[in-house]
């Protein structure tokens, strides 16, 4: 889970930049990145590209703050998911400096990125909106990494790919239990439950009985990077390493447990069924396998919310058994796999084209930087009073050595460059990613409605019947 917050600034960014540096909070800074500029040379970055807009605020540069949950990340993948925080929310057009402090009990983010783009030369618009897309990213990033997303009942929420893989029944941390509860049935000893539970591909940690600088015994799963903790909290009772210990050597006093053994209950009061509503023009002209829909315009019905409930079960049943009899479930199959399959690969066009668009923008920022100083370093070196020349202009000479030094990293020879040339590249790149972003848009919602379409009819059947039609060529009577 990660909370976001940002607010502009208008002088001192100088200060803000090595306030966020500072290396007794960023690990000797080994958790600093940046793009379009250094920490060391940012004001002049953004000078730089605050001098090329027309736009008129005193907004200098945007400090964004996000902040994670104590325990919930690690300093390093925390200093991971803001560089691609940053990436998602500029575009590869704004310079930025990231750090990572890891001096609280949390780790958290300071993102300070120039209010003004490398590409267009306009001003970044900080408004609600804008920081609702910031929150957005942000949670996305946090699913992306397996971390918790706020729930909006207020309570803790699960892991995101824990609470995916219950959806699919794959938890592996249910699994974590099950593997426990095989491993303790077949033991001989508790020395043997390691060697078993070992093979398995975990990694445990803390299993020594009476180590008073480990309370619990700990299990990593495999691909897992966090350790899960044998207690009562994660898996109810027996699951501690003295508990394990006596469940193999007796097992009879355990038995009469294994209703206990189970994760802590979570009693939820039932859920209500939502109501389901059946377009009027359905109710009105379509039939079913063996019957016609209710017509639920009637008073009876709009008076009577349970009623009109009941009938609209029906009447989705109804319309579930016509469409399975009208044996098109594995065209309907065939075309989701399409689609999808459009989508997949649109989408992985595409991020490859924005990794693409990335280097080409910071190329672009070097290119225009270097064409633009040049003017400068070469009055410098005809200079009869360098050292005068040097103070009077040494932001421009200093951006004029950063971007030489660039793009010679890159491998390019600066005097070759053309900036001209690379910004021609990035329009055309752009207008590429425009067509990608909507043909992934357009296959994925198309796949998701009829996948949609597939999981109603075969929900109301009870059955997979698009398995059913896959393996079978006779008819096949439907009932509901």
């Amino acid at each position: 889970m990660a909370y976001t917050r940002i607010h502009a600034i208008k002088s001192t960014v100088t200060k803000a930049v090595a306030y966020i540096c500072n290396p007794d909070k960023t690990e000797q800074q080994l958790l600093v990145d940046s793009f379009g500029c250094s920490p060391e040379t940012a004001r002049h970055d953004f000078d730089y590209a605050l001098s090329r807009t027309k736009q008129s605020d005193k907004n200098q540069a945007y400090h964004l703050i996000q902040s994670f949950a104590k325990g919930e990340v690690s300093h390093e993948e925390a200093h991971r998911i803001g560089i691609e925080l940053a990436d998602k929310l500029l575009g590869g057009k704004y310079s930025y400096v990231v750090a990572t402090h890891t001096d609280k009990g949390h780790p958290h983010n300071h993102i300070i990125f120039c209010a003004a783009d490398n590409i267009d030369h306009k001003k970044y618009n900080a408004c609600k909106k804008s920081y609702y897309h910031i929150r957005q990213l942000s949670d996305e990033l946090c699913k992306e990494h397996g971390l918790s997303i706020i729930d909006p009942s207020g309570r803790k929420g699960k892991k995101y790919v824990q609470w995916k893989a219950e959806q699919e029944g794959t938890s592996w941390k249910k699994r974590l239990q099950e593997d426990i509860d095989e491993c303790i049935k077949i033991a001989k000893s508790y020395e043997d439950f390691l060697r078993l539970i070992k093979e398995k591909g975990y990694i445990v940690t803390g299993e020594k009985i009476g180590d008073p600088h480990s309370k619990y015994i700990k299990f990593t799963a495999p691909g897992q990077e966090r350790p899960v903790r044998g207690s009562f909290r994660n898996f109810g009772a027996g699951y501690t390493k003295e508990e394990i210990k006596d469940r193999i050597e007796n097992p009879e006093k355990w038995q009469n447990k294994e209703q206990t053994v189970q994760e802590p209950n979570t009693t939820e009061a039932p859920k209500q069924k939502s109501r389901i509503k059946i377009p009027k023009k359905d109710i009105v002209t379509r039939t079913g396998a063996s019957r016609t829909l209710i017509d639920t315009s009637g008073e009876k019905f709009q008076n009577s919310p349970g009623l009109q409930h009941w009938a609209s079960v029906k009447n989705l049943k109804t319309a579930a058994a016509s469409y399975a009899a009208a044996d098109n479930l594995s065209q309907l199959q065939k075309q989701i796999d399409k689609k999808t399959a459009e989508a997949k690969s649109a989408r992985t066009e595409l991020v490859e084209l924005e990794h693409q668009m990335k280097k080409i923008s910071e190329l672009l920022l070097y290119a225009e930087q270097y064409r633009d100083n040049k003017p400068f370093q070469e009055k410098y070196k005809k200079s009869k009073d360098p050292d005068r020349y040097l103070r009077m202009h040494e932001t421009q000479l200093i951006l004029y050595d950063g971007a030489e030094r660039m793009l010679q990293k890159m491998g390019l020879d600066p005097k070759s460059v053309e900036p001209s040339e690379i910004r021609a590249d990035y329009e055309t790149m752009l207008t590429r990613k425009a067509i990608l972003e909507k043909t992934y848009k357009s296959a994925e919602k198309e796949a998701q409605n009829m996948q949609q379409k597939l999981n109603n009819v075969e929900q109301y059947l009870g059955k997979d019947i698009s398995k059913e039609q896959a393996t079978e060529h006779t008819p096949r009577h439907v009932g509901i």
